[in-house]
């Protein structure tokens, strides 16, 4: 039987028409889009292209569109870029306790530079207070707040716009993190008020390879990488233009019924979420009172260790996770969970996370093999407290 595919957060699987752009270019022979004869020109009107549908995406403008190789590279650029690229009093950095580690690990790294980190812990619901972060956010001493749009593990949503809008009065530069948000929610980014944006098309099945960074007019942002004159000098290399036309050709699929797409994922994972809560007493969904993006479920199922549960359903043919796959096989308890304060949750909770191409088939034979494994992997300890079903 085919195998059920519920770890979208991971990397979504790569859809049909970013598929043939991909191959289109490898067929098309070598191309370096830096070269000036006639296929040097096509890989640069593939990356063009690439650039306007990106854009487009989250409301940019071409021009302000950075490519990376990964959303990592991409988030890196814009923390360390931001960091460098204001006065040398701003020495503050600002941040949510639950960002994702290719943002965090910047932020350790900051720290031993002399940098001041200041992490904000969201509540139980999964959002960060937009007081506690501006009253955090000092103007003149402040180099950047990093705020993501949407949390990798639980889904919720920031209140990036509320808070954007007020640093942009107060002159302090803002990056999201919208790797999650993007293609799944609508996302401008003049609206959010940032000043660099993170995306990776891997997320939404544009496949590996490419990513970028949006970066406002306006905003400095010192080059992490040396070498050649590669997007606008702040991104050096020689472009992947296969991957890039892959990313170009996801970010308009997904752009192009956003909405419709949204309310079709939304109404499978509350689908999935209201048989779990009905299988299972006790199990509760993680930030379900605040607004999430649609495809994202994290569930707290009260006895049981979120590896068993994973790796009982791989079994049967589901694949979910327990956490983000950057912090696979490095921690055990959750970290966005912990930072909500849901201590006993962070090691039994679950997150199943939707796609483009998951169907409510698919979601049926899920909660049927939760049927059979919940029992199968519940601690002795539970079982002897509420009875051998």
């Amino acid at each position: 039987m085919r195998r059920v595919y519920l770890d979208n957060n991971a990397t979504a699987p790569i859809r049909p028409l970013a598929r043939a752009a991909f191959v289109s270019h490898l067929d098309a022979g070598p191309a370096n889009a830096g070269s000036v004869h006639a296929d040097g020109r096509r890989a640069r009107l593939a990356i063009d292209r690439a650039r306007e549908q990106v854009a487009a995406l989250v409301g940019a403008r071409p021009s302000e569109v950075i490519f990376t190789a990964s959303g990592t590279e991409a988030n890196n650029l814009a923390l360390y870029g931001l960091a460098a690229g204001v006065s040398a009093g701003a020495r503050r950095i600002v941040a949510s306790a639950f960002e994702h580690p290719s943002v965090d690990a910047v932020l350790a790294d900051l720290q031993t530079r002399g940098y001041e980190i200041v992490r904000i812990r969201p509540d139980e619901h999964g959002v960060v207070p937009v007081t506690t972060v501006l009253d955090a956010a000092r103007e003149g001493s402040t180099a950047c707040v990093t705020l993501m749009l949407a949390n990798h593990e639980v889904g919720t949503l920031q209140p990036v716009s509320e808070i954007g809008v007020a640093l942009r009065a107060l002159g302090i530069p803002l990056h999201t993190d919208a790797i999650q948000a993007a293609g799944k929610v609508e996302v401008a980014i003049g609206d959010l008020g940032a000043g660099t944006l993170s995306l990776a098309a891997h997320k939404l099945g544009g496949g590996f390879g490419a990513a970028a960074v949006i970066v406002r007019e306006g905003i400095r942002l010192a080059p992490h990488l040396r070498g050649g004159a590669q997007e606008a000098g702040r991104r050096p290399g020689t472009e992947n233009v296969a991957a890039i036309a892959a990313f170009g050709a996801a970010a308009a699929e997904a752009r192009a019924d956003l909405a419709g797409e949204g309310r079709r994922i939304a109404g499978l994972r509350d689908r999935l979420e209201t048989a779990v809560l009905d299988l299972y007493a006790g199990a509760r969904v993680n930030g379900a009172a605040a607004r999430r993006v649609p495809n994202t479920s994290s569930l707290h199922l009260p006895g049981l260790k979120a590896e068993s549960m994973v790796m009982a359903l791989d079994l049967e043919g589901i694949a979910i996770s327990a956490g983000p796959a950057c912090s696979s096989g490095t921690q055990r308890r959750s970290p966005t969970l912990l930072a909500m304060g849901l201590v006993a949750a962070a090691d039994a909770s679950v997150r199943i996370s939707l796609g483009h191409a998951t169907t409510a088939d698919e979601i049926d034979r899920c909660v049927a093999a939760m049927g059979l494994v919940l029992d199968r992997v519940r601690t002795p300890a539970t079982i002897a407290s509420r009875g051998t079903p």
